[in-house]
C-alpha cells in the first residue's frame, strides 16, 4: 500500500503527461485565392508546441496563369491518395489533413485545433529524438504492433515570402510556414522497440532549415507519430 502511495505521490507531482505532438498538412497553391487565410493559420499552428505543422503546396492550380513557385508533384500525389483511401474523392485546396486521416478546410482553424486536440488524445508509440554534435543523429520508438509504417525525414523551409506576379494571386506577397522540400525514408516499425539512424545526407537538403520526423502507415496511411528533429 505505502509503494502504491508513493508511486501516486511521484506521478502527481510529476503532472500530467504531455499529449504526442499531432502533424497538420496543409495543401496549398499560390494559384488559390481561398489559400492566403489558411497559409497564415498554419504559421500559427506551428507555435504550438503540440503540433507539427507541414505545408504541402500542390501542381494542380499552375494551370490558371501562374506556376506556384513552391509546389511538388509529390505533394499533389499524396493529397489524392489520402482522398482516395478515405473515399472521400475530395481534392481541393486549402485543405488541411490531421495525422494522415481526416481533412477540413484549412482556413477554419478552429476545426484543425478540434481535430488536432482530437488526435491528441489517441493512444500513440513514444517517439524520441537522440541528438549528438548539435544535430539531430536516430530516431527511437516503442510502441505496441501496429501495421508497417515508414519512418520518413521530411526537410522544410521554415519561411518562404513569395511575391505572385499572376493568377488569381497577383500582386500578393504570400509568406509560407514549414514549406516541404524533400522527403527521404529512413526505415520501417511495426511495433516493439527501434532505433533509426539518420543519415547526414537527408539533414543537409538545399533551402532546408527545418526537419521532422513522421511516423506512417504505408500507401497514404494515418500518421501515429511526428516530431520535430
Amino acid at each position: 500500500m505505502r509503494a502504491l502511495l508513493l508511486t501516486g505521490l511521484a506521478l502527481a507531482l510529476a503532472g500530467p503527461v504531455a499529449a504526442a505532438p499531432v502533424a497538420v498538412e496543409l495543401f496549398t497553391s499560390q494559384g488559390c485565392s481561398s489559400c492566403p487565410p489558411a497559409d497564415a493559420a498554419i504559421a500559427r499552428l506551428t507555435r504550438d508546441p503540440g503540433v507539427v505543422a507541414i505545408t504541402r503546396p500542390v501542381t494542380y492550380w499552375d494551370r490558371l496563369g501562374w506556376k506556384d513557385t513552391l509546389a511538388r508533384e509529390e505533394n499533389t500525389r499524396l493529397q489524392r491518395a489520402y482522398a482516395a483511401r478515405v473515399k472521400s474523392g475530395n481534392v481541393y485546396t486549402p485543405q488541411a489533413v490531421v495525422q494522415g486521416g481526416t481533412g477540413v478546410v484549412g482556413s477554419r482553424e478552429a476545426d484543425v485545433r478540434r481535430l488536432v486536440a482530437a488526435a491528441a488524445r489517441a493512444p500513440a508509440p513514444s517517439l524520441r529524438i537522440e541528438h549528438a554534435g548539435g544535430r539531430a543523429v536516430a530516431v527511437f520508438i516503442e510502441g505496441p504492433a501496429v501495421r508497417s509504417t515508414t519512418v520518413t525525414i521530411i526537410a522544410m523551409r521554415s519561411t518562404a515570402d513569395v511575391a505572385i506576379g499572376r493568377g488569381e494571386n497577383g500582386g500578393r506577397h504570400v509568406r509560407y510556414t514549414n514549406v516541404v522540400r524533400s522527403e527521404r525514408a529512413i526505415g520501417t516499425w511495426s511495433g516493439g522497440k527501434g532505433r533509426f539512424a539518420i543519415p547526414a545526407a537527408a539533414l543537409g537538403t538545399a533551402g532546408a532549415d527545418r526537419y521532422a520526423v513522421l511516423v506512417q502507415e504505408r500507401d497514404a496511411g494515418p500518421i501515429v507519430a511526428a516530431s520535430y528533429l
